[in-house]
């Protein structure tokens, strides 16, 4: 989310209720992913032995806990009380917990298991918001000081109804930066999301960034808080939160998904995704909320084309740990049959060199959004980074914004020419998570490194990708790396069968 006046850093449970809760409903195995059929019946067995009412909700994923609601090996208000308790105690991830809709929604899923007919294959699976969608009854804050005295929504957003009429369970709205407008989810308002899994790694104690600007939602499902979280990306939102924490990332094509009810920032860059922990979970959600056929994954990686962009490394100052991770990568998808080849992606790079020297247009869109409180009272309380940051768009010529969105249509199609049907590979993140402290206490190492946490991110928004952010491995110090998965604008049916297909044949890092 560069402005023209930024650049790019490039020197471095049992269900009691229903023992069977398909029987009668021979529709029932349509909900279900049908390259998973084998599968969904040894998890039935796995779930009787697992014990699941003792267990969180967050220790399996969406898909095997639906599996679990089938077999009738587990229950469904069980299990989201057990994640709105983990949701009290999630280290700030969460805004808002709405325990009555949680629990009213969990009887309702119970009740269409038990009487055979779930709403979906992901019917009473919690879920959780990133706090710029309306839920009704719910205060949309947008992680900002400025709104919580806002009126309760009347109205779910278009996507929240979507997933309430396929019976995920909403649990509550998450935590992220103020206005989406930051890279590495700190938040002085509601204060910022930690996973303690990576406090060990902070030498005198603190803290790891959470990755922005879906901080919460990424440490919602990465403390196992809740299987899935939908978040936003306008530069990375989505992709480097669930790099930097260890899960995956889905930034869904912007036509993909409805943005009636969410929050804006980038008019044009904005763009709705879950937050997960396998691929697998992202393209379930994917297909109940768009009330489509689940798609399954490619039969096998052979003769499938990567593409990595030449000298990405000196481009991104991609560290070692990360850098070594991605080829360990490429060198397992190579083994199952790949075919990758390293080469100069000429849209890809020239969309890098646009940002760079242009600047971003998201950060134009986003002065525009906040203008009018920029230029209130109320400017005072927003965070001094993100009013920084905002302001740095302040008397860029009224022209700057056409040009740049007119340079962005040429290269997105000039992109999908190139890329022909391949997949570009990148990693996510230049880097693991940095230390909290270093960043609130000076301003300008947090704007650089802000800036180098989205900068292998921002050319996939600009070109409008679909993309999977997915886990690469750990650096010697336990903490995640990551990797994109790329296609051309709208690709995303094609990306979700490929995705799978690598989550399969290369399988968690």
């Amino acid at each position: 989310m560069l402005s023209p006046h930024e650049s790019v850093a490039t020197s471095r449970t049992r269900n009691h209720d229903s023992p069977a809760a398909t029987k009668g409903n021979p529709s029932i195995a349509v909900f279900f992913w049908r390259s998973h059929r084998k599968r969904m019946l040894l998890t039935k067995y796995i779930f009787m032995e697992l014990r699941l009412p003792s267990q969180p909700a967050q220790t399996v994923s969406a898909v095997t806990l639906a599996s679990a609601y089938a077999a009738g090996s587990a229950n469904v208000e069980d299990v989201v009380r057990q994640s709105i308790a983990a949701a009290h105690g999630a280290n700030s991830s969460f805004v808002s917990i709405d325990e009555a809709r949680a629990l009213n929604e969990a009887r309702a899923a119970a009740a269409r298991w038990r009487d055979g007919r779930p709403a979906s294959a992901l019917d009473g699976v919690p879920v959780a918001w990133k706090d710029l969608f309306d839920t009704a009854g719910s205060i949309t804050t947008a992680g900002s000081a400025l709104f919580r005295a806002r009126a309760p929504a009347t109205a779910d957003a278009s996507l929240v109804a979507a997933s309430v009429r396929a019976g995920l369970v909403g649990i509550g709205k998450t935590n992220l930066s103020e206005f989406a407008y930051s890279g590495l989810g700190l938040n002085p308002h509601f204060g910022t999301p930690f996973n303690p899994a990576f406090d060990a790694t902070v030498a005198g104690g603190g803290h790891r960034a959470p990755g922005g600007s879906s901080s919460g939602s990424a440490i919602a499902v990465a403390m196992g808080v809740v299987p899935i979280a939908v978040g936003t990306d306008t530069a990375g939102s989505i992709r480097v939160p669930a790099a930097l924490n260890g899960v995956v990332g889905y930034r869904a094509s912007r036509a993909r998904y409805p943005q009636q009810g969410v929050t804006g920032l980038s008019r044009s860059a904005d763009t709705i995704g879950p937050l997960a922990r396998t691929a697998a979970d992202c393209a379930a959600f994917d297909a109940v909320v768009r009330g489509r056929e689940a798609i399954d994954a490619l039969s096998d990686l052979r003769g499938q084309r990567f593409v990595v962009p030449t000298g990405w490394q000196a481009r991104f100052a991609v560290t070692d740990a990360v850098a070594g991770n991605f080829m360990r990568f490429l060198s397992r998808l190579a083994k199952a049959g790949a075919r990758i080849d390293a080469t100069p992606v000429v849209a890809f790079d020239a969309a890098c060199d646009l940002i760079r020297e242009r600047g971003w247009f998201g950060s134009l869109e986003a002065f525009q959004t906040y203008r009018g409180v920029l230029d209130s009272a109320d400017a005072e309380r927003i965070d001094q980074r993100v009013r920084t940051r905002l302001a740095l768009s302040r008397g860029v010529p009224a022209s700057r914004l056409g040009e740049l969105l007119a340079d962005r249509e040429r290269l997105i199609a000039q992109f999908g020419d190139e890329l022909a049907g391949a997949t570009l590979l990148l990693p996510t993140v230049p880097h693991v998570a940095p230390e909290c402290a270093p960043l609130e206490a000076d301003p300008d190492r947090f704007a650089r490194v802000n800036l180098e946490t989205l900068s292998m991110t921002m050319p996939g928004s600009l070109l409008d990708t679909p993309a999977f952010a997915m886990p690469t491995g750990v650096d010697v110090a336990g903490l995640p790396t990551s990797v994109q998965l790329m296609r051309a604008r709208n690709d995303d049916d094609a990306l979700i069968a490929l995705a799978l297909a690598v989550e399969q044949a290369v399988g968690p890092n």
